[in-house]
């Protein structure tokens, strides 16, 4: 099986670092192109969220000119290229799939999980602590809820739901109490990291939970914009909250 088309991306890529391609990707570095890294990452996202298939096309697309042109810039410096690239993942899945490449033999998806991390550890023995190779540039949502698994997985854990949401009450009250802002700022902080082990608990991804509020909350929003009969800032407290649960029932039958 060949890819014409991904060899014809790789080309063009090159071409495009150039002294006869475009000025500004030969600009660009590994730093200068960290944001949009992140950017094209959360913008697939939304695309999977969506269900749009052909949107998901475009953003995937998107993913991969950025791996294409960071191999590029790496190639440039004699560091590694797009093989490379390609060649260190597939060692990797093979690696870490025993029971697809290897003598294992399991449909467990638990055991295939619990060899999961033991091969990520042969593979990284210089990491000795169970909080290293957290990343420090992922949102900090989803750094708590890996570093909470993490802890998990050594015996770190409230024995139920009940001690925990005792535990997120009384980072209430520590915050409640704080003086200054510093204090306010770590115990603002506490909670979030508290209610992040309650998603976690529960199976859920905190991250996506958040990204769901905030989209439900823009579009009840809009429709409070919408159907005001007065400008919003013109609204008393009472008037807010009737025109909030209006559009709220709005928007749910919509």
């Amino acid at each position: 099986m060949s890819y014409p088309n991904l060899e014809k991306l790789i080309q063009i890529i090159e071409i495009l670092r150039s002294e006869n391609g475009c000025a500004w990707d030969r600009e660009q570095t590994h730093s200068s192109l960290r944001h949009n890294m992140i950017e094209e990452a959360y913008e697939a996202v939304d695309a999977i969220n969506s269900g749009d298939m052909n949107h998901l096309k475009e953003e995937l697309g998107d993913v991969l000119l950025q791996v294409v042109l960071h191999s590029q810039i790496a190639k440039e410096e004699h560091s590694f290229d797009i093989e490379d690239v390609a060649k260190r993942l597939n060692d990797k899945l093979i690696h870490r799939h025993p029971h697809v490449f290897g003598n294992i033999h399991t449909e467990d998806t638990k055991v295939i999980l619990e060899n999961w991390e033991k091969l990520k550890l042969e593979e990284k023995p210089h990491r000795k602590s169970q909080m290293d190779g957290i990343s420090k540039s992922q949102s900090a949502l989803m750094s708590a809820q890996k570093i909470s698994n993490k802890a998990v997985k050594v015996g770190f854990e409230w024995q139920n739901d009940e001690q925990l949401e005792k535990c997120i009450l009384s980072e209430f009250e520590e915050f409640k109490n704080a003086k200054t802002y510093d204090e306010k700022e770590e115990e603002f902080g506490d909670i979030l990291f508290a209610v992040v082990n309650l998603a976690r608990r529960n199976q859920i991804d905190a991250e996506q939970a958040l990204i769901r509020s905030n989209t439900k909350f823009i579009k009840r929003f809009r429709k409070m914009e919408e159907i005001s009969e007065k400008p919003l800032t013109e609204l008393s407290f009472d008037e807010w909250d009737k025109l909030w649960k209006k559009a709220k029932e709005i928007v749910y039958q919509e």
